[in-house]
């Protein structure tokens, strides 16, 4: 059986919990709402009155449960061992499972799983996205009530996706390895420059990267809310998709997705022995960026060029506890040639933003983001880098409210700029042994 299929299929991790408490310490929501069900305690015995059939099925139980950022942090402390993060997800599934998944987000999952509309969708939101929006400084904010928060700064949608701007297959000049890239919607549709980022610097190390043009969103916003019939769909759609491709591995540029790739998909399809085993070696190829550069490739960043600029770091959840990579972003990052890291005191605290939840619990969310601004804001820094497009989104729309000054971009970005500047120095160094010359010679015709 599948992990979420049942809530049994969980009920080991809710024996476990010793109802100790130390998640309170940990987890950003408790923090700001000081509810019992606001942390993971308080759910894990919600999900045991599920599971005993002591709990009613309502959406007002769905929104306690909905209360959750998914940020892993009580499941990484929690003394025990319990995955507190997968009985929540288990407790939605079985309540979206008992119809009481909210409408809005039914519909929203609908589109999700046809990726020609949502991909028709976000054209035309490209478009006309003026119509909706208006534009300022920092980005864009609602003209009138539309779902988000009339205060809100959201990126621009992007004039063309990346899936459509770059070909499938981009050659590397002296090709040794290939990859594919799983691009993620944020990257496609708002970010692109951050996937153009990883096929330059890719190719510029012999890679060759196939970007498969079937691939769509990875199901994480379903299969976290509790559509696990819209997830495992979407699962076996890219287990299909990905396996036809004889790559060294398969990058991606977002700890959501490329969890959901190495772990959500082998869970979903458990029940499945052939999409298991497929989902198993396609999750084996699995790559954040940063992995890829630093442990498969073993780039000397320090060779790069000098990029100059003072920055600290945020670690994504689903990128530091969701798939471990807390070493390879900095050690690549603070390699790099003239750049100055300051870390902030929690560069693992959750920002907030957790994809839906930011919309859904605005105010709450708002509350975790401005203790993130503050963390910033202390390191006196002119740049966040952090390696999550949802991060970075959420991130971006602190720093606009806040009225701070700070650049944010993904760690392939500050990476491509070593790279760029690496080109420039040997031209830049050329040009000054050559004025160099030209001076030396004007003196010896004027001492002739």
């Amino acid at each position: 059986m599948a992990v979420y299929d049942n809530i049994k299929g969980i009920e080991e991790e809710i024996i476990k919990c010793m109802k100790c408490g130390n998640c309170q310490s940990v987890c950003p929501v408790y923090k700001e709402t000081l509810s019992e069900s606001g942390v993971a305690r308080g759910k894990i015995q919600l999900a045991a009155k599920i599971l005993k059939g002591e709990a009613k099925y309502t959406p007002e139980l769905y929104k306690k449960f909905d209360l959750c950022l998914q940020c892993q942090a009580c499941s990484a402390n929690c003394p025990c061992g319990v995955k507190a993060h997968k009985i929540i997800m288990a407790a939605r599934a079985e309540l979206a499972r008992q119809n009481m998944l909210p409408f809005a987000k039914k519909a929203a999952f609908n589109i999700l799983k046809k990726p020609g509309l949502f991909d028709f969708g976000l054209r035309l939101g490209s478009t006309f996205q003026g119509l909706a929006f208006r534009k300022n400084a920092s980005g864009m904010s609602p003209r009138f009530p539309i779902g988000l928060e009339m205060r809100r700064v959201v990126p621009a949608l992007a004039d063309k996706p990346l899936r459509s701007e770059l070909p499938e297959v981009n050659k590397a000049p002296n090709s040794r390895k290939k990859v594919a890239f799983f691009t993620g919607c944020v990257t496609n549709y708002i970010y692109t420059s951050v996937g153009k980022a990883v096929v330059d610097v890719l190719n510029h190390n012999g890679v060759d990267v196939i970007i498969p043009k079937e691939q769509h969103c990875c199901g994480a916003p379903a299969i976290i809310n509790g559509d696990i019939e819209t997830g495992k769909a979407m699962a076996k759609s890219h287990v299909d998709i990905f396996s036809k491709y004889d790559v060294d591995a398969i990058i991606t540029v977002c700890g959501t997705c490329g969890g959901t790739f190495e772990q959500k998909y082998v869970e979903l399809l458990a029940d499945d022995p052939v999409y298991e085993a497929k989902a198993r070696a396609v999750a084996r190829k699995i790559r954040d960026i940063s992995e890829y550069l630093v442990d498969d490739l073993k780039v000397n960043f320090a060779k790069l060029g000098s990029v100059p600029i003072s920055f600290t770091y945020h670690e994504p959840c689903h990128i530091g506890r969701g798939m471990g990579l807390t070493r390879q972003p900095l050690e690549m990052l603070t390699k790099i040639p003239g750049i100055t890291y300051k870390p902030m005191k929690q560069p693992n605290r959750c920002c907030g933003g957790a994809g839906s939840f930011s919309l859904t619990n605005y105010d709450v969310s708002y509350q975790i983001l401005k203790k993130k601004m503050a963390d910033i804001q202390g390191t006196n820094t002119n740049v966040v880098v952090t390696g999550c497009g949802s991060c970075r989104m959420q991130l971006e729309d602190g720093l606009a409210q806040e009225k701070m000054p700070h650049k944010v971009m993904h760690v392939i970005e500050v990476v491509q700029m070593a790279y760029q500047n690496a080109k420039e120095k040997p031209a830049a160094t050329a040009n000054k042994e050559q004025t160099k010359a030209s001076q030396k010679s004007g003196k010896t015709k004027k001492a002739s």
